[in-house]
């Protein structure tokens, strides 16, 4: 992967790239939204703690996949208050610590989810080598 960041273009505001190119030999693993919730169905109260829930999903959700978070070349993320902002990106850079190449990333402000308890929604898109995808 390679981070795509014109100098004509504002140096990203956090830990993420502008845009992403890939190889031709990579394979996409798309993940549906992930919300801060357990596999119990409980949800935490704050929304760091839902971040970093929805964070904990996508890396099962990938290593079904043989994937990691250095596979991910898109995040997109909702939170219903600009409040959240910063524990989610504070969780995103946390969980991207290890990453050398940064996805692309979108964060939107969103008037609510499917329960009132949720607070944010976090999706990814990963490009996988063939070789290191898991097989069902």
């Amino acid at each position: 992967m390679r981070a795509l960041s014109p100098t004509s273009v504002r140096a990203p505001f956090a830990k993420y790239s502008h845009g992403i190119e890939t190889a031709a030999n990579l394979r996409l693993v798309v993940t549906s939204g992930q919300l801060g919730v357990r596999a119990d169905d409980s949800v935490p109260e704050g929304a760091r703690e839902q971040v970093d829930q929805c964070f904990a999903n996508l890396t099962a959700i990938l290593a079904e996949a043989g994937a990691t978070p250095a596979d991910v070349v898109r995040l997109n993320a909702y939170v219903t208050d600009r409040a959240h902002m910063a524990g989610y990106m504070a969780a995103r850079d946390a969980w991207l610590a290890d990453v050398k190449v940064p996805p692309a990333s979108t964060l939107v402000i969103v008037s609510g989810f499917t329960r009132p308890e949720f607070k944010v929604e976090v999706e990814a898109l990963a490009a996988v080598p063939e070789g290191r995808l898991n097989s069902r």
